[in-house]
């Protein structure tokens, strides 16, 4: 079963290096729990456009604001692993130290939650999808599959939900509003954006200019 398993996992991800994902894993489990709940009229919104399609904003908004050593690592940011163990112990506020490629493979394959099992399974996917995907794939799949609110995945998704357009034209100040309700987007929203939001996009556009803007993604060819 565990060979059967693993090479499971490994014929996922080959297939979809080249095929767009139809759904993700936390789409179906949402989906479900609507149901579960009696809201039968519940639908996930999620319309994939390809990397070309999307204004470069996004995925630079992405980085800016989660992963800005995306381009360096191999799948795990060990700095910030360790930055984020240092300050749990001392009690602060909890912080994660995931990399974009741990989420996307959470997000893509998994479900939500803590346990040490879950949290192996997600470190097997991640070293899957950063031995057999480029950069660019990574950062384009992860921007069509992540929650930007409550059924609302994808920045194709979120940019006619909450802006009336198509993801090609979010400027910068939209794709970091996008980027500020990241990683909690049930709790923060990106059409009524409070206080902390405001904030965090403001300074996700300040971290954007800072790591080369639209120019970033030439270091990720």
């Amino acid at each position: 079963m565990p060979v059967f398993l693993c090479a499971l996992s490994i014929a996922q991800v080959a297939l979809l290096r080249f095929v767009d994902p139809w759904f993700s894993s936390f789409m179906a489990c949402r989906q479900v729990e609507a149901w579960a709940s009696g809201d039968f009229g519940f639908r996930i919104a999620y319309d994939w456009r390809d990397l070309d399609r999307m204004s470069p904003n996004v995925p630079v908004a992405m980085v800016a604001a989660e992963d800005q050593r995306f381009a360096e690592h191999f799948g795990f940011d060990i700095s910030a692993i360790e930055k984020a163990r240092a300050n749990n112990a001392k009690g602060r506020r909890v912080r994660g130290g995931s990399t974009i490629s741990q989420q996307l493979a959470k997000n893509l394959f998994l479900w939500s939650g803590r346990s040490w099992v879950r949290k192996g399974i997600e470190a097997w996917y991640t070293l899957l999808i950063e031995s057999m995907w480029p950069k660019q794939r990574i950062i384009e799949v992860y921007a069509n599959v992540v929650e930007f609110g409550d059924g609302v995945y994808g920045a194709q998704a979120a940019a006619r939900t909450f802006f009336g357009k198509d993801a090609s034209r979010l400027t910068s100040s939209e794709s970091a509003r996008l980027a500020a309700v990241l990683p909690n987007p049930r709790r923060y929203s990106v059409a009524r954006p409070g206080p902390y939001v405001q904030r965090r996009a403001r300074s996700i556009e300040r971290q954007m200019r800072m790591i080369g803007g639209r120019g970033y993604l030439q270091r990720l060819d």
